[in-house]
Parts: C-alpha cells; sequence; structure tokens
C-alpha cells in the first residue's frame, strides 16, 4: 500500500495517510478487473467510488482540469457545468470507453428506476489511457461484465501496478499502470485527508525524477530519448469541504506533481485531474430551495495545494514500484522500475 519503507526514497515532507491510498479519504473505495491472456491481453478496468451510497441521489462535489487535452475521457463536460460526480468513475484503455460507460449507464439504472424518465438522465464518467503498446487494444477485450466486476470488488484495500486499468500501461521508458498515495492536512485543529489514484501511461524514457534525483537518465543513458506523449488520468478525493471552484484550483495542482516526475506534458499527452469531495454532497432533488454547505476559506488553500501535488507525485511513482515487468503483445517487453533500483 502505497510506497514501502524499503523504497529507497521519500516522496516530499507530509504525511501520508495510514494506508498511503486513497481510500484514507473516508467512503472512497477502489475495485479491480485484470484481464490477461497469453501476451497479447492486458488490459482491464479500475473503478472508483466516491462513497458506498447511491450516487445518483447523493451527489459528491467535483471539478476537473485539462491540463493536455489529447484524451478521450466521457463525462467532463457535465461535471464542468454542475460541479457534481454521480456515477462510479471508470478507468479502462482508449477503445473500451463506450462499452464503460454502457456498463456504468446500466448499473445505475438498475439502482435507479427513475433514470430515464422522472429523474432525467445520467452521466457516466469514464477515463481512459492507450494501453496499445502491450495490450491487443483492436481485440475490445473489455466487456460490461468485466466492469461490473471491478466496481464489485471495491474496496478499501487494493493492489496497485500493472493491475485493472494498468494492466498494459507503460510510464517513463518503465512498466506504468495504477498508483495511490495521501497527505493530511490539519486546519483549525481538524485533520483532513488528500489521497490521489493515478493511471501513469505517460512521458519520455530517461526522464524520471524521484525526489528531484534524474533516477530515468542515470538508469537509461545510453538509450535514445522519445516524444513525451500516452496520457494520465489524476484523481484526487478529499474530505475537506471544498467548492466546485476551490476542487478545479485543486486539481490544477496535479500539474505540479505530474511535472515533478519528469514530464513536460507533451503534445501527444492527454493529462486530465478529476478532483471531488465527499464532504460536500448536492442532493439529486430537494423540497427546498437552499441547501447548506461549507467551505475552506481561499486564504488557507495553500497546505492543500501542497500535498495536493505531492499527492499526485507519490502515486505516480508508487505505480512504478508497483509495476511488474510485463511482456505484451508481439513480445513487447516493458522493465518495471524496481529492477534498476
Amino acid at each position: 500500500m502505497g510506497l514501502s519503507n524499503s523504497f529507497p526514497y521519500r516522496i516530499g515532507h507530509g504525511t501520508p495517510g495510514p494506508k498511503n491510498l486513497i481510500t484514507d479519504v473516508p467512503g472512497v473505495t477502489v475495485g479491480h478487473r485484470t484481464l490477461r491472456d497469453g501476451h497479447d491481453v492486458n488490459t482491464g478496468v479500475t473503478a472508483v467510488l466516491p462513497h458506498g451510497g447511491n450516487l445518483f441521489c447523493d451527489k459528491v462535489m467535483a471539478s476537473a482540469c485539462v491540463i493536455n487535452g489529447f484524451g478521450k475521457t466521457m463525462g467532463l463536460v457535465q461535471v464542468e457545468e454542475l460541479g457534481t460526480i454521480e456515477t462510479p468513475i471508470i478507468l479502462t484503455n482508449t477503445l473500451s470507453i463506450g462499452t464503460a460507460a454502457t456498463a456504468v449507464i446500466k448499473y445505475m439504472m438498475a439502482r435507479n428506476p427513475d433514470i430515464g424518465g422522472s429523474a432525467g438522465t445520467v452521466n457516466p464518467l469514464v477515463c481512459e489511457c492507450n494501453d496499445g503498446s502491450l495490450n491487443d487494444i483492436r481485440g475490445l477485450h473489455v466487456k460490461e461484465e468485466h466492469v461490473l466486476e471491478a466496481i464489485e470488488a471495491c474496496a478499501e484495500t487494493f493492489e496497485e501496478g500493472a493491475v485493472g486499468a494498468g494492466t498494459g500501461m507503460c510510464c517513463l521508458g518503465f512498466k506504468g499502470g495504477i498508483g495511490s498515495a495521501s497527505r493530511t492536512v490539519t486546519l483549525d485543529g481538524q485533520t483532513f485527508t488528500i489521497g490521489s489514484l493515478v493511471l501513469a501511461n505517460f512521458g519520455s524514457r530517461g526522464r524520471l525524477m524521484i525526489d528531484g534525483h534524474p533516477v530515468g537518465r542515470e538508469i537509461q543513458e545510453r538509450i535514445e530519448r522519445d516524444a513525451d506523449k500516452g496520457s494520465i488520468i489524476m484523481l484526487i478525493a478529499t474530505d475537506l469541504p471544498l467548492t466546485e471552484r476551490q476542487l478545479k484550483r485543486v486539481a490544477r495542482r496535479a500539474g505540479v506533481g505530474l511535472s515533478r516526475t519528469g514530464s513536460y506534458i507533451g503534445h501527444g499527452s492527454g493529462d486530465i485531474a478529476i478532483a471531488f469531495t465527499t464532504a460536500n454532497r448536492v442532493p439529486h432533488s430537494s423540497d427546498t430551495a437552499l441547501l447548506p454547505m461549507r467551505m475552506v476559506s481561499d486564504g488557507h488553500l495553500d497546505p492543500v495545494f501542497d500535498m495536493t501535488a505531492e499527492a499526485v507525485e507519490e502515486a505516480i511513482i508508487s505505480a512504478l514500484a508497483h509495476a511488474k515487468t510485463t511482456t505484451g503483445k508481439e513480445g513487447h517487453i516493458m522493465k518495471g522500475l524496481m529492477e534498476f533500483l
């Protein structure tokens, strides 16, 4: 869970939560469905539940930041307009987003018979990265049942590395995948948590930085660098009472953590951050016109920004630290970072 004490680098100066995972934020759970078949199939699904209740009836406030838009995420338009998330967040490969969206819609309709009728429609949030280097992405191996299995598998503890949506991902010249980390902040004597989960599939070989050390250059100095391309999805969860405007500011700071690991956010990279809070909920319908809501004073957000960047940075490194060497389609081998440390 998170980076182990034996990992040779320490990221930043902040204090992790008990598990050093996004699920240190109370109520947040994560599940995977990993698909492997020979060398050709290396893909899967990762699901994130912002809370354990009915997300359509009890939405979480959210916002997003498209740092570089070379991506195909579904559902961001309504998140940006209404400032809420109302379904599980699904991560998968680029060509499976339609299948994942259909599965989520069916999942939500089964729990909300009024969707498509008196309650209007539902906005599935599905994010993607391209795992085509190691996976037969044209085979469309992700099926609706795999999405539902990932949702059903959601729990407070979960694997990192080459699992779920991260099974076929590559990052900074190494095997990439799913990574997570958390940090705590104290405001007015109360401790809150900021958690991050990333799907890391970006970057140019030789550029990896770990806590300011040019690790990639030291390992791969004889290998010609390639372009900064691929994608990364960065999810940020917190139990701080933030507004959707403040959550957008938090989401922007994911780019700081991303850059610290060696990305220059190239033309062909889809870099998307989504932030949500479990503290401010929005009911689908309300008998009253006015709803109560708390928020943090903007002047006290600096430690939140600081720990957001640090949690994202460590989540990326954790994805690399946990991802093991994988042989993919056409015999393509992507080495795990820990073989070199």
